[in-house]
């Protein structure tokens, strides 16, 4: 009876606060952290808010290829606003705590933001697609209404596919409250339930599977594309102006990505504190300043139109 009574004590309260593995240092060297993180926030903020507006204004990047581009920026500051904020707070903080609903909101906000960058990756390769092997039927096929189809698509499906996944989360009895990231990943939250839960282990894997699908349609799209582009030196061109960034950015998006669920399954408390909160912070590090770089420096239209713009605001001012 004894035993009985003390497993229910253990199995039924649900924390409302989680902690989190803050960083462990002195708070002199937080406050370094915090300056060098609000400076690298500010910068991912402004990169991708000079392609945002450089595009919404220029007529001549009023195409499907930047429309596309313009979204890739957008859900860059959507998924960095669910983690920098907080970890900013946290720095300052002697104890890096958030809500339970806090903790599911952030969740939502960044693996959302990460699944619709794959989403928006599987777009663009489309859009690329047509326009390299179907010149002829590009206009007809990329229709605004086709356009708005797609980027709704890359939204929606990332948003339904987190939104299903923490229903069945935020149902789980937690026998702990601390989470070992500097932010709330739904992996770590399943880790620390009482009982083991397929449902949410089965939806998880399904998701991991969809946009492996997508990754495996870009790299058949591309495989199609490199034979199209070998018949003319046009259509070579089209290639590595157009489709290069856009590689780079799937490498870069698909690299931190792995990293970030090898390391919440397998990682080791074996690896150094630094080495860990690396790999788990690489996918809300390079690819929200490094996706716009790439696009604003390797596509000549765009960064003709972003210096053509600047330089005309500043000889307004």
């Amino acid at each position: 009876m004894k035993h009985k009574t003390t497993m229910a004590l253990e199995v039924m309260p649900n924390s409302t606060v989680f902690t989190l593995s803050g960083i462990n240092a002195s708070r002199e060297s937080r406050y370094v952290f915090f300056c060098i993180t609000f400076l690298y926030y500010l910068v991912i903020i402004a990169v991708n808010l000079i392609i945002i507006v450089t595009v919404a204004l220029r007529k001549p990047l009023h195409e499907p290829m930047y429309v596309f581009l313009c979204n890739l920026c957008l859900n860059g500051l959507f998924g960095t606003s669910g983690f920098y904020p907080k970890f900013l707070y946290d720095l300052l903080s002697d104890v890096q705590e958030i809500s339970r609903s806090g903790c599911f909101v952030q969740v939502f906000v960044i693996y959302s933001a990460v699944l619709c960058d794959f989403s928006t990756l599987s777009v663009m390769s489309y859009d690329r697609s047509v326009a390299i092997c179907r010149p002829l039927e590009y206009h007809t096929v990329m229709t605004g209404g086709t356009v708005y189809k797609l980027t709704v698509f890359s939204w929606m499906a990332p948003i339904f596919s987190m939104f299903l996944l923490l229903i069945v989360s935020s149902g789980l009895t937690l026998c702990g409250s601390h989470i070992e990231k500097l932010y709330c990943e739904n992996w770590a939250i399943v880790k620390i339930s009482c009982f083991p839960n397929t449902v949410s282990n089965v939806i998880g894997y399904l998701i991991m599977l969809m946009y492996s699908g997508q990754v495996l349609f870009i790299l058949l799209s591309y495989m199609k594309l490199i034979k199209s582009s070998l018949k003319s030196a046009e259509n070579r061109n089209k290639f590595v102006q157009t489709c290069s960034p856009h590689l780079l950015s799937l490498i870069n998006v698909s690299v931190a990505m792995l990293f970030d669920s090898m390391y919440s399954r397998y990682g080791s408390q074996d690896f150094p504190q630094a080495l860990r909160h690396f790999l788990a912070l690489e996918f809300l590090i390079v690819p929200p300043l490094l996706n716009p770089l790439i696009y604003g420096l390797k596509l000549s239209k765009v960064r003709h139109e972003v210096l053509r713009y600047m330089n005309n605001n500043v000889v307004k001012c």
